[in-house]
């Protein structure tokens, strides 16, 4: 028998099956779940324990405490989650993980072929979208236990090479090549359940011993931090003290695992020993995994701290912070989180066009100096940066898989979102260019026009503020309180021109300038509410607008 003449077809494509299949299930069942899944990261982990909690949940979900680590570091990064809160969920994958072995060890390969004949139909002849993910999800579990099965039976002939045979020896004398073993194998597949997999076969088949398999499962406990380590390079310190936190994590539940070897695997052979070997190794991993989470929970703050010593440094909170931290692997494992990412950096930049209408305001008022437009033109850049990078962001989302009908609706409105925000950002920086254009002539508004301008965009700052809230909360009965302050500021426009054209008879306008172009700020202003408006109409209706270019407005 030589390396040769092993079937490493069977081998290698019933291993690449079993990935498939894990990553299919998943991928069917993030796309049943992921709007809940969002809902729940952002509503249930400001408690320890219920972070945990929805950390097994996902992994369970996500079948990859992988998936759900680059996600949590993602979120973190964004500044979505804080690094307590991570700790608790990255707590609970490790738990949650423990279920693919589980399946596993069940062995009912024997009906693999029936249940991925079940998905396949599903997902070739359901009209309706739940029905073809459901299909989704039976088909990759189907996959796992026919890869499984295939890769098992090509795998029980290492048994009979000397040199495997060999290695396996080394691996029982000892158990630090084992551990080795198990992390370089993880951290090449990015898959601690693979590596599981693979163990519970070669011990079933007889190629392993039992106090070999038991390291080589702790191995894979630390070389599924790889996964975590890759989403955090390049990031923010908190991204980067997520990925560290992770890793402690494993390794010191590695470290205990490897204090006790002995006595473990003693205790699992005396209480276990009458299962099916693969069975053994599962739940030698979930008790593993479980006693050890449950012991390190009460030092969460401890490890934190620690996470924050390894990795020194401050968060340095400023404008571009969210878009930096936009991890694009992120949409890959649960676009709806990299949508809630997006939607926070909206929010930024909604902020900044917000502070520039305010300073408008005051410039008009105060009639401020050289400095101060540099400012607000800066921040224009600053908006205008921000559109650029959420919007390709969003468009390159749009084009991920399996997205939700939710998912793309959001898609929408978040595109819709940006583009008419940065339009207000362009009508604010054009009534600034106004207001210096009366600055620079050394002329000035009537006072009664000057109330007009504040009175109006008084308005539209309350506007501006309630279509944020329904971007947000996507509440219609708000939105119909927007259209009443919408037509609202129409009218105080069509009023406030009759008005200037009654003073410009009355020869109340002394100021040339000021009057040639009042009637321009207050169309300006007008459609700058009009922007508002659409945010908060396809928020809420999910239509977007069809805006025209034809404004006259000072390019």
């Amino acid at each position: 028998m030589t390396l040769a003449s092993l079937n490493w077809g069977m081998i290698l494509g019933g291993f690449g099956l079993f990935m498939f299949g894990i990553k299919f299930m998943g991928d069917g069942l993030k796309a049943a779940a992921g709007d809940r899944l969002r809902d729940i990261i952002n509503k249930y982990t400001s408690n320890r324990l219920s972070a945990m909690l929805i950390g097994i949940v996902i992994t369970i979900i996500m079948q990859s405490s992988s998936a759900t680590s680059a996600i949590t570091i993602g979120l973190v990064r964004a500044g979505l989650m804080t690094l307590e809160q991570a700790a608790g969920i990255i707590l609970g994958a490790t738990i949650g993980t423990t279920v693919t072995s589980f399946l596993i060890s069940i062995k009912i390969e024997k009906y693999a072929m029936f249940i991925v004949f079940a998905g396949a139909a599903l997902i070739c002849f359901a009209k309706k979208k739940k029905f073809v993910e459901g299909g989704q999800v039976i088909l990759g579990f189907g996959l796992i236990f026919f890869g499984m099965s295939a890769m098992g039976d090509a795998l029980a002939a290492l048994k009979e090479l000397p040199q495997f045979e060999s290695i396996a020896l080394a691996m029982s004398a000892n158990p630090f090549l084992a551990l080795l073993a198990g992390i370089v194998l993880t951290a090449a597949v990015q898959s601690s359940a693979a590596t599981i997999g693979v163990v519970q076969k070669l011990y079933m088949a007889g190629a392993l011993s039992f106090s070999a398999s038991l390291p080589f499962m702790f191995g894979a406990n630390i070389g599924t931090t790889m996964t975590g380590i890759l989403a955090a390079i390049g990031g923010s310190t908190a991204g980067k003290r997520t990925a560290c936190l992770h890793t402690s994590i494993n390794v010191v539940s590695t470290i205990v695992g490897m204090l006790v070897l002995k006595p473990y695997s003693a205790f699992i052979l005396n209480t276990f020993g009458g299962l099916n070997p693969m069975m053994q190794i599962a739940m030698a991993n979930i008790i593993f995994k479980t006693v050890t989470t449950l012991m390190i929970f009460p030092f969460t703050n401890q490890l934190v701290g620690l996470a924050k010593k390894i990795i020194p440094g401050e968060e340095v909170e400023n404008y571009d912070f969210s878009l930096d931290e936009m991890d694009t692997g992120i949409t890959d494992v649960l676009p709806s989180a990299g949508i809630k990412m997006a939607e926070q950096a909206i929010l930024q930049m909604v902020d900044v066009v917000r502070f520039n209408i305010t300073e408008a305001q005051r410039y008009l008022n105060e009639k401020g100096d050289e400095e101060f437009l540099e400012k607000l033109q800066s921040r224009e850049k600053i908006i205008n940066s921000f559109d650029s990078r959420i919007t390709d962001y969003l468009i390159n989302l749009s084009l991920k898989p399996n997205l939700s009908e939710n998912d793309t609706n959001d898609i929408r409105s978040h595109l819709d979102a940006v583009k008419n925000y940065e339009r207000v950002g362009d009508l604010c920086q054009n009534l600034i260019e106004f207001y210096t254009l009366v600055t620079e002539g050394k002329e000035e508004f009537s006072k009664a026009a000057m109330t007009e301008l504040n009175q109006m965009t008084d308005q539209l700052v309350d506007m501006f503020d309630l279509s944020l809230q329904i971007f947000v909360t996507r509440d219609g009965q708000l939105y119909e309180q927007l259209r009443a302050k919408e037509h609202d500021l129409d009218t105080m426009e069509m009023r406030f021109r009759q008005h200037h054209f009654k003073r410009m008879a009355d020869k109340e306008c002394v100021s040339t300038i000021a009057a040639s172009i009042y009637c321009d700020l207050l169309g300006t202003l007008e459609r700058m509410g009009d922007h508002c408006a659409n945010v908060a109409k396809s928020s809420v209706t999910g239509l977007t607008s069809d805006l025209s270019d034809d404004e006259a407005v000072l390019a």
